[in-house]
This record gives structure tokens, C-alpha cells and sequence, in this order.
């Protein structure tokens, strides 16, 4: 009979800790004991922690990463009352977005109750199941009696995302709206279209931020609000109007601000002339505008528009909020979702779309030019820094507010936590950036015309990463900065053809360095209106700490400089690259990947040496595994033998290294095949290889190269090792995120005693 042992059965139903993420959430079931953990008789052992103490559930169940879309199909869309079974492709939607944006697990639940005293019963008995409640598509007004029952009756996070979430978004862009117009929120008259839910949750959270009610006008279907009017709820009473007005045009004369969440075109261009000057027009309505955007913006020139539509800017989506209040409020297990939390996203979604575009956004939308005005006034759905924008201030919010049981202290590593649930490991580089931020260095980059890389050091200037050195024509390089919006400012720009004094003296002292190595005074003149020389002679002569190049040339081409003005480290041979390769499983280390084509048993012997270094440097200890086809000797052939010879030689010059090969790819990076399989492999109590030599630049190319595309890895590199002062080549065609990662290493390196490479 199979017998379960008690914290064994616990520790197979157990969670991450309170505070954390978790990635992996998946248990394996694959034997007879698995099965008898998973259920019974092992699962009752949780069953009986849970029993005695309730929170035990967020440590034992799935509950604290469960969220239920709960609707009842009465206002779906702008479908209107179509019915609990109708609406049920709307809530699966809307759980595919939680889980894409946010890695939230998500139970759509329709509930075919229209009452909603019923509605509040039934959604309250749910509570057990999960960690928070996103109430979805209820008509107004019983939806403002549902969350306000529900939110006091129940001890989760709730929302009604049709109301919170167009309120917060809205506030985002309204907030800056009003900032690239020059007014202020209290001073701002504003009509309103539509008396419904999101509205009314607009108006209560522009309140918040300053907005005068005196100041506010409110139309529904039936007209203006007022006092005396008997078919509205309180809260639509709220905001009711006593000036001397019936319409809506007398209403707009003057006014700074329309807000529509009600019906297509029911806004003309007469009544946006009579508005004041700069007026903000958020026509929300779906999918229809109050007036449609082409209309609006060739009647004004001066207007600022935002719709709900994906084809045109300012784009009011609420997947900019829902999925990242609910991430931040699910980790500190809040009890409710409260105002200050609302604030809190709000203004993350505002600084958000103040700062640098990433260029993944620019591409993803087909658009260089985004940056924060009239046209871009809050961020892209599909941009990666909300998660880690919004659900960290809707955490402190919480925790400042009083409403969070769990309090997180580690910031940085909450950041790292969200990432690594969205399958991306990024903590490596998360710590290469900090490092380089606390000392920023100069560094100089030889294609400095390029729009890559001067997008790249606008980013690195604002996140005070790195002082940029441009190198390129000056006109150029201020025209497209024109063109595609982009602020150089604190970036230095260096035309090396103007450079005509500098150029002498650096050919000069290259011909010294080189006179015995065939340069001539006169070659050494030419060879200095490049870009690749000049950069390299800045670093030289100490006027730039590292350079960056390849960019627009082949690796050989664009390294060969370099190795002729800077040379190697004392005692090194010959330079070599690696990749860093980030994966939801940790970080791992490539070499060679670049440079050296095929290397002999002696050559990876020193690869081995600089790639242990390396890594070092990026505060992982290396694990290495000498790769190729075989395993320890299990098959002959030239590969095989000099990766064997590698392993034994280097051994003996890094005995202190945790070294094994040669072996299989598989083999190095999986621990319970090396340990069943090769138990004599120092690899193999030390959970696998972090650190792969390979025996080739085809295999090492290859592989990263494969990972990259189809691994769900991001490969970073290649770094190159072994030069006498920080030198990095990009590969050919580098990404943005690609070149500001490697000017941060770039500046970590440069900060190494004396300005050494790696």
C-alpha cells in the first residue's frame, strides 16, 4: 500500500509565499504518488491546514491568482441587454487579456439574474473561489447599487471594469491633456454625454482630481440633468445642473472639455467651434464616436481627441488598467479596490506616456514618432512596462491605504517576480541597468546617424544610464530627430569630418601605435575619417569610457579597428563573445558565438577562461559544460576529442571552476538526466550547466539563434571578451532594447578599476 508522508502531501499542493509571484504554477502527475498527492488520500492534508485556518487557502490553492469575470449580459458592449449566454464570448475575452497581460488566472462566470438583490447573493457566495471579482457589462443603474453591495459585503478586490476602468484611463488622459493645453483641472468647464455607469465613475474620480462640480454639465438620452427631473438614480442626481441652459450647444459655448459615453454622432462640428480655445474631446463611444475623429480634427486645428478605437491616437482602452490594478492588488491580498488605488494607476498611466517610447511599441504599431502630446497622451495597450508601471503603484496604494494583508518590501524584486510570470526572466539585466545607473559612463557609438541607435540614447540619457556620444553627420542626425520626435538633449554629437584638429591628433598617435605594423602617417590620416577608428581612438585617449559599433557592419569589419587601436587584455590570446540568453528559467551563457570560427582545444581553453569571468561579472556563478555531440566519450570524432582536450586542459588551469565535458546540450542543462545518468559529473550535484562553451561558432551561432527565435528566449550580446578597454559590437541589424542593453554593460564594464573590459 502506498504510503503519503504529511509535508510531502503539503508541500506538492503548496503555493509561492505570500508577497511572491509565482511562475510555474503547474504540479507534475505522472506517477502513482503524484496522483496520491494531487488527490486522495494526500490532498487532505491541505484540506485540514485550510480547515483550521482560513488564509491557509492562498497557500495551498489557486485561489490568490483567480480572478472571476462575473456579468449578467445586461449592457454588453454597445449590444446593450442581450443575456447572460450571449455575453459569455465577451467575459472569455476578457479572460484571455488577464491572463496575456497580467499571467491572472480567470473563471468567466454569466449569470442569468436580472434582480439585483439576487445578483449580490449569488456573486457573494463565490467569494471562496476567488482572489478578486471583476464585475463586467451590467446596465446602470442597478450596477452602482451590485459594487457598492458587493464591495462591502465581500473581502476580496472587486471592480466593475465598465465604470473604474474607463474612469481611470480617461483621468490619465485628461490629466495630460490638460498639461500640454496649459489649464488646470479645477478651472476646466466640461459636458458631458451620457448618464450612464462609466460616466458617472468618470465624474466622481475627475472629482477626486480636482474637477469643480459646480463646473460640470450632464446630458442622457432624455436630455439635461437637473434637479427636477425623477428617472435617475442618485448618483446621477449628483451631478445635476441648475444654470439656464436646455441644450447641449448652449451648453458647449465656451466649454473646455466634452466627455461622450453615449451614443455615435450625436456631437456637430458647429458646437466644437463654440468651444474655447484648445479644447479636449474625449468621444467615447463604441464604435461610432460622438462625432467621428476625421470630422472633429479637420473642424479644429487646435482640438485634442481621444476615442475608444484602436485606428486612431488616444486610444481610451481599459486593458491599460483592469489587468495591472487586479495584478497589484491580487499580490498584497487587498481586501477591496479602493480610491486611493484608482489614484495610484492613474498616475502611473500618466508619467507612463510621458517617458520614452519603447521601440517594441514603435514597431508593433507601425509608428516612430510617438511621444507624449496631443496625439499621444497615455500609453499603448501593448506596451510591456504597465505590469511593471501600474501594478506596483496600485500595491503601495493598497499597502498605504491600509487594505493589504501581505506587504511587499522588495520592490525590485517584485518587478523581477511579474516579469518571470510573463515568461520573461529579466533580473540580470535589471541588475546591470541599476549598476549603471548609480555611474554613468561616456559612451561613444560609431553610428550615431542611426535612427536605432539615437532612439536608444535618448532612452539612456532619461534613465540616466549612459552620456551618449554620437558620432555622425550633425544635419542628419538633427533631422531625424525632427522627424521622429525624439529630445538629444544632454547627448553629445561629434561630426568627425568637422573634426579636422582632432583627426590629426588622433592619426598621429595611431601611427606611432602602428608605424611598425604598415600604417603610414598618410593611412593613418585616412583611416581616421571612420568612424570606427575615430571612436575607437576616443576611447584611447580617454576622451569617451567605452565605445559601441556593428550596428550597420559586419562583425569583422567593424571589431578589426578596435583590436588594432585598443588591442587585447594583458595576458589574453585572443577576444572571444558570448550571449546572454534570458529564459523564465534563468539566465545562461553562450561562447563562442561570434568570433571565433573553429577554435583548437588550446583556443577554448582561454574562451572558457574569459566566459567564467564574464559571467562572474554578471554576478552568476558559472556552471560550464564543454559542448558537443558526445557524452564522455560515448561517441568518437574530431568535435568530441577536442572538446574532451579543452575540458582536461582547462581543468588543470581553473581548478577551482565547476567544469565538466565534453557532453551533449541536453545533458549540461539537465540536472536529473546527469544525475541519474552521469553521477560523477561535478555538473550534476550543482543543478546543471549555467554556461555553455561550444566547440565552433556554427554551433554556438545556431543554437542562440534558435532560441531566440522559437526558445521564448531573449538573446543579449554578443558581449565580447578579452579587450584592454570596453569594446562591444553589436550584431548586424540590433533591436533598440538591443543596443541600450549593451550600453549598459558597456557602462558596468567601464566602471571595472581602471576602465577595463571584460
Amino acid at each position: 500500500m502506498l504510503k503519503i508522508n504529511k509535508q510531502d502531501a503539503l508541500d506538492y499542493h503548496s503555493r509561492t509565499p505570500a508577497g511572491k509571484i509565482e511562475v510555474v504554477p503547474t504540479k507534475p502527475v505522472s506517477t502513482q504518488l503524484d496522483l496520491a498527492l494531487a488527490y486522495s488520500p494526500g490532498v487532505a492534508e491541505p484540506c485540514k491546514e485550510i480547515a483550521a485556518d482560513k488564509d491557509a487557502v492562498y497557500k495551498y490553492t489557486a485561489k490568490g491568482n483567480l480572478v472571476g469575470v462575473i456579468s449578467n449580459g445586461t449592457a454588453v458592449l454597445g449590444l446593450g441587454n442581450i443575456g447572460p449566454d450571449a455575453s459569455k464570448p465577451v467575459m472569455e475575452g476578457k479572460g484571455v487579456l488577464f491572463k496575456k497581460f497580467a499571467g491572472i488566472d480567470c473563471f468567466d462566470i454569466e449569470i442569468d439574474a436580472t434582480d439585483p438583490d439576487e445578483f449580490i447573493r449569488i456573486v457573494k457566495s463565490l467569494e471562496p473561489t476567488f482572489g478578486g471579482i471583476n464585475l463586467e457589462d451590467i446596465k446602470a443603474p442597478e450596477c452602482f447599487r451590485i459594487e457598492t453591495a458587493l464591495r462591502e459585503q465581500m473581502n476580496i478586490p472587486l471592480m466593475h471594469d465598465d465604470q473604474h476602468g474607463t474612469a481611470i484611463i480617461s483621468s490619465a488622459a485628461l490629466l495630460n491633456a490638460l498639461e500640454v493645453v496649459g489649464k488646470k483641472i479645477e478651472e476646466i468647464q466640461l459636458v458631458v454625454s451620457g448618464a450612464g455607469a462609466a460616466a458617472i465613475s468618470c465624474l466622481r474620480l475627475y472629482l477626486a482630481l480636482g474637477l469643480k462640480r459646480e463646473n460640470v454639465v450632464v446630458f442622457d438620452k432624455d436630455g439635461l440633468i437637473t434637479p427636477r427631473r425623477t428617472d435617475l438614480a442618485d448618483m446621477q442626481l449628483f451631478f445635476a445642473t441648475e444654470r439656464p441652459i436646455s441644450t447641449m450647444a448652449e451648453a458647449l459655448d465656451g466649454a473646455d472639455m466634452f466627455l461622450g459615453l453615449s451614443a455615435g454622432n450625436v456631437l456637430v462640428p458647429e458646437w466644437l467651434l463654440k468651444m474655447a480655445q484648445d479644447p479636449i474631446v474625449f468621444a467615447l463611444a463604441n464604435p461610432d464616436p460622438e462625432i467621428p475623429y476625421e470630422l472633429a480634427m479637420a473642424t479644429r486645428a487646435d482640438l485634442i481627441m481621444a476615442t475608444g478605437r484602436t485606428d486612431h491616437p488616444n486610444q481610451v482602452n481599459n486593458v491599460l488598467g483592469f489587468p495591472y490594478i487586479f495584478r497589484g492588488a491580487l499580490d498584497v491580498r487587498a481586501t477591496e479596490i479602493n480610491e486611493e488605488m484608482k489614484l495610484a494607476a492613474v498616475k502611473a498611466l500618466s508619467d507612463l506616456a510621458k517617458e520614452a517610447v519603447p521601440e517594441m511599441v514603435n514597431r508593433a504599431y507601425g509608428d516612430n514618432t510617438l511621444s507624449f502630446g496631443r496625439t499621444y497622451l497615455i500609453p499603448k495597450p501593448l506596451d510591456p512596462r504597465l505590469i511593471t508601471t501600474v501594478s506596483p503603484a496600485v500595491a503601495r496604494a493598497a499597502m498605504e491605504s491600509g487594505v493589504a494583508r501581505v506587504h511587499i518590501t522588495d520592490w525590485a524584486g517584485y518587478e523581477d517576480d511579474i516579469r518571470a510570470r510573463l515568461g520573461v526572466n529579466q533580473k540580470l539585466m535589471n541588475r546591470i541597468t541599476s549598476a549603471a545607473r548609480s555611474n554613468p559612463k561616456r559612451v561613444v557609438f560609431a553610428e550615431g546617424d542611426n535612427y536605432k541607435t539615437l532612439k536608444a540614447a535618448q532612452i539612456l540619457r532619461e534613465e540616466g544610464i549612459a552620456f551618449p556620444i554620437l558620432l555622425g553627420n550633425r544635419n542628419k542626425i538633427e533631422r531625424i530627430a525632427a522627424e521622429t520626435s525624439l529630445d538629444l538633449e544632454g547627448c553629445e554629437i561629434i561630426d568627425i569630418i568637422r573634426e579636422e584638429a582632432k583627426r590629426e591628433e588622433y592619426a598621429e598617435l595611431f601611427y606611432q601605435k602602428r608605424q611598425r605594423r604598415g600604417i603610414t602617417l598618410y593611412e593613418g590620416r585616412r583611416l581616421l575619417r571612420e568612424r570606427n577608428y575615430f571612436g575607437s581612438m576616443m576611447l584611447e585617449t580617454g576622451a569617451a569610457d567605452a565605445f559601441i559599433t556593428g550596428l550597420s557592419k559586419d562583425y569583422g569589419k567593424s571589431i578589426m579597428p578596435s583590436l588594432q587601436v585598443i588591442g587585447v587584455a594583458e595576458g589574453t590570446k585572443r577576444v572571444a563573445s558570448m550571449y546572454i540568453i534570458q529564459h523564465k528559467k534563468g539566465p545562461f551563457f553562450f561562447a563562442d558565438t561570434t568570433v571565433n570560427i573553429d577554435p583548437s582545444a588550446e583556443d577554448m581553453v582561454g574562451i572558457i577562461g574569459l566566459t567564467a569571468n564574464a559571467v562572474k561579472f554578471f554576478d552568476t556563478e558559472p556552471r560550464v559544460a564543454v559542448i558537443s555531440y558526445s557524452n564522455f566519450g560515448s561517441n568518437p570524432g574530431e568535435l568530441p576529442d577536442k572538446a574532451r582536450r579543452a575540458t582536461e586542459l582547462a581543468k588543470q588551469r581553473y581548478p577551482d571552476l565547476v567544469l565538466d565535458g565534453e557532453m551533449q546540450a541536453n545533458t549540461a542543462l539537465n540536472a536529473e538526466l546527469l544525475r541519474e545518468q552521469y553521477p560523477f559529473s561535478e555538473l550534476a550535484a550543482k543543478g546543471g550547466a549555467n554556461t555553455l562553451i561550444f566547440p565552433n561558432v556554427i554551433s554556438g551561432n545556431i543554437a542562440y539563434k534558435v532560441l531566440q527565435e522559437i526558445g521564448g528566449a531573449e538573446a543579449i550580446g554578443p558581449v565580447l571578451m578579452g579587450m584592454r578597454k570596453p569594446v562591444h559590437i553589436l550584431q548586424l541589424g540590433a533591436s533598440i532594447r538591443e543596443i541600450v542593453h549593451m550600453a549598459a554593460i558597456a557602462v558596468v564594464d567601464a566602471q571595472q578599476p581602471g576602465g577595463k573590459g571584460l
